[in-house]
């Protein structure tokens, strides 16, 4: 990463950091809700770090129910158990 990219990306960081885990990659800048349970969408991709910066400030909603993933479906949830915090397990092998 270039050192600009370095120095924004510690700004940015220490701007929003409470809020969001924020990276970089060569091309993208990632961040993701600290609170699980936001009432906005909880992952922002973005290349441009104009648009990014603007999505920090007025995250876009959720694409689901808030709070709710795909493994808190009751359907799923009487399939897995959970074994640690976001670690679940399947006793019945899957379908060939």
């Amino acid at each position: 990463m270039s050192a600009p990219n370095e120095a924004l990306l510690a700004l940015l960081r220490s701007r929003y950091g409470q809020r969001w885990s924020i990276r970089r990659t060569e091309h993208l800048w990632l961040a993701t809700a600290v609170d699980r349970d936001a009432e906005h969408a909880p992952t922002l991709t973005e290349p441009d770090v104009e648009r990014f910066v603007q999505q920090l400030e007025e995250p876009p909603a959720r694409a689901g129910r808030p709070s709710r993933s795909l493994l808190s479906s009751p359907w799923i949830a009487d399939q897995l158990s959970e074994i640690a915090d976001g670690v679940y397990w399947q006793d019945i092998p899957p379908h060939a």
